[in-house]
């Protein structure tokens, strides 16, 4: 799959929006997204970034977002943006999970053990990691449901 292949030209495009796509709630594992993509030979650029537009929109009228429908339109019926700003990225509502993670790590345990313990949280494949110094990893929803002192135990140094 070229979404996944880091030496494509897709990659790199796929790569700029998926922070946003994910946190909208788009699923890159999904048999017929990753199928859509794939058939996605032309204008991907202009197909993600109305997405996010159109989610964008769907959010300020409170309306209800299909995420994973809503990227598989845009990506069939080639949708151009209507007015797109590289702004959008920015808002705090594209933090991933893993960046709001980071975030509370550094509120919970500070930020010299967040850290001497954090390595990355990094994107593999459409889902959100957390790779500790001990070389453990673990998924950013995990992460949360496991809580902070359970984490710090499965995150600290192995005692010699």
């Amino acid at each position: 799959m070229w979404f996944w292949e880091k030496e494509s030209v897709e990659y790199e495009v796929f790569k700029k929006y998926e922070r946003a796509l994910v946190t909208i709630g788009v699923n890159f594992t999904d048999v017929e997204v990753q199928d859509v993509l794939e058939g996605c030979s032309y204008d991907l650029e202009d197909a993600l970034r109305s997405a996010i537009e159109y989610a964008l929109w769907l959010r300020e009228h409170e309306k209800d977002i299909f995420p994973n429908a809503l990227l598989i339109r845009a990506l069939q019926d080639n949708w151009k943006p209507k007015a797109w700003r590289d702004e959008y990225l920015e808002r705090e509502m594209f933090e991933s999970p893993g960046q709001r993670w980071w975030n509370a790590a550094a509120s919970m345990w500070g930020r010299d053990v967040r850290n001497l313990l954090v390595v990355d949280v990094f994107y593999d494949e459409g889902r959100e990691f957390i790779k500790f110094s001990n070389g453990k990893e673990i998924l950013v929803k995990t992460a949360w449901v496991w809580g902070w002192e359970r984490l710090l135990e499965y995150a600290s140094p192995i005692s010699v």
